[in-house]
């Protein structure tokens, strides 16, 4: 078969690319080892997709480049995308924090990308098994298990390791890598923290308790935490994962609320249960034993209070590690920008070859960004490939 695109990979970056290529009456196959195209656009959201944010910026990415995604970002703002979709009959609901979930399901959006690929011509090739690819003079072969594919331009939009319950494997860093391109170190991205030691029992025991909280440390997260029986989770733990790699973090368990104000209020209960006026019981009593605190507020020093309120803004929790792939949503790392065109994502030292998507060293933060990154690299390769 022979094409004038080849790209590897049906995610929303692959679908991306094929309606801009298309668009370009370029001859276009799409091909995928799944039976159903973007797999983790289904899942992500928790099956609402969250599908960008309307306060997209570089400063929300996590790049060796910070640089990198300017351009692609600047060529498709999140606007310009909604205005796109709802035209489309894709609507959305705005929720906190500026994210946008699609009102009838992630389908809804996936459908909607599938059929305006289609709708320019490109071909979807689900299922397949590909082998391998190479460059044979000007051309790239793809070997299929429906025989080889030639194409004047290939795009490697396969993904990262995250989720690999959904499909996601390593293959496309080694087809990377064949073409001579390098990798940065891969981790685990927006992923849940393991308790170290210290705090192990303390988590186990809170199993299933979830509060706001404001998280700060290599960043500042804000945003739903919850207790696992393995350390925590939750959208600001998920978050400020992107940045961890080492040391403490502050959890702030009561952002906004002045603590001696309302100890001031409660002379009278015992100190566990005036901290259950604005903490869940159980972590309000966890922290009461965990400080040896006893008796009724009226029974704390002005000094002792001041220092329970610091403690509460500020409780210490240094994570053993972050979890692995099976429960991240992302992958941090990837084909090194150094080797790509940040304008139109081709790879300088093989003419022909894109990478879009998470298989690029770029990663964002949690709240529509991934999926927008997606979206803006495969729309910038399309207009070249």
């Amino acid at each position: 078969m022979n094409v004038d695109v080849a790209i590897l990979g049906a995610g929303a970056s692959g679908l991306c690319c094929a309606i801009a290529c298309g668009r370009r009456k370029r001859s276009v196959l799409v091909i995928d080892h799944g039976r159903k195209a973007a797999r983790k656009v289904l899942a992500s959201g928790g099956g609402r997709a969250n599908c960008t944010n309307i306060d997209i910026s570089p400063a929300d990415y996590v790049c060796a480049n910070p640089h990198f995604v300017k351009s692609a970002l600047a060529r498709l703002s999140s606007w310009e995308f909604l205005d796109w979709i709802h035209t489309g009959g894709v609507a959305t609901r705005e929720e906190d924090n500026g994210k946008h979930f699609c009102v009838n399901g992630a389908l809804s959006l996936v459908r909607f990308l599938t059929a305006q690929a289609q709708a320019v011509g490109a071909q979807m090739r689900l299922g397949a098994t590909i082998a391998a690819a190479r460059k044979d003079g000007d051309v790239f072969v793809i070997d299929t298990d429906a025989g080889p594919v030639r194409a004047a331009s290939l795009v490697l939009a396969l993904g990262g390791k995250s989720w690999p319950g959904l499909g996601a494997t390593d293959f496309g860093y080694a087809l990377a890598r064949s073409f001579g391109l390098g990798i940065t170190p891969l981790l685990p991205g927006l992923t849940p923290l393991l308790a170290g030691p210290d705090l192990a029992d303390l988590c186990r025991d809170l199993s299933g308790v979830s509060l706001p909280v404001r998280l700060s440390g290599p960043c500042e997260a804000a945003g739903s935490l919850l207790f696992t029986h393995k350390g925590v989770s939750g959208p600001a733990v998920l978050d400020a994962s992107l940045f961890w790699r080492q040391g403490p973090l502050a959890i702030d368990f009561l952002p906004g609320i002045d603590l001696e104000a309302l100890l001031a209020e409660t002379p009278r209960l015992e100190i566990k249960n005036a901290l259950a006026r604005v903490l869940p019981k159980r972590l309000a009593s966890a922290v009461s034993d965990k400080l040896g605190l006893t008796g009724p507020v009226a029974g704390l020093s002005p000094k002792a209070r001041q220092e329970l309120a610091k403690r509460l803004a500020a409780f210490p929790f240094t994570p053993a590690k972050a979890e692995g792939f099976a429960k991240a949503e992302v992958t941090i790392g990837g084909v090194a920008t150094a080797s790509v065109s940040s304008k139109t994502m081709e790879v300088a030292s093989v003419p022909g070859l894109y990478v879009v998507g998470e298989l690029l060293d770029v990663t964002g933060r949690l709240g529509g960004y991934n999926l927008h990154w997606a979206y803006a690299s495969g729309f910038a390769a399309g207009e070249y490939a």
